[in-house]
């Protein structure tokens, strides 16, 4: 787990990480505001993994040939802040379920 936070980029993932301990919180504290802190995760790690698919993009740029399989595993290193950020907005949302009043 660590190497996945450490590999997703430490900013980035802090950044997340900090969403959800947030969310948490707010689920606790403010539960009106738990849907919007997990879109906001949601976001942090689309425009994460845009700053990492553009890292790779510039190290293609710089090297030129590049093999399919070092693509590959940048292109798998850039998505794992969008994945964290998923799972903090799935999370997100089936707190704000549990807390819905029972019709």
């Amino acid at each position: 787990m660590l190497q996945l936070f450490l590999e997703g980029g430490l900013w980035g993932m802090a950044l997340l990480t900090l969403e959800l301990v947030g969310l948490l919180l707010a689920a606790w504290k403010a539960p009106a505001w738990v849907k919007e802190i997990g879109l906001l995760a949601l976001i942090t790690g689309i425009v994460y993994t845009l700053f990492g698919f553009r890292q790779a993009m510039g190290v293609v740029q710089q090297v030129g040939d590049i093999s399919t399989s070092l693509l590959a595993g940048g292109f798998r290193v850039a998505c794992i802040p969008i994945i964290y950020g998923l799972l903090i907005y799935a999370l997100s949302l089936v707190i704000r379920m549990a807390q819905k009043p029972r019709i």
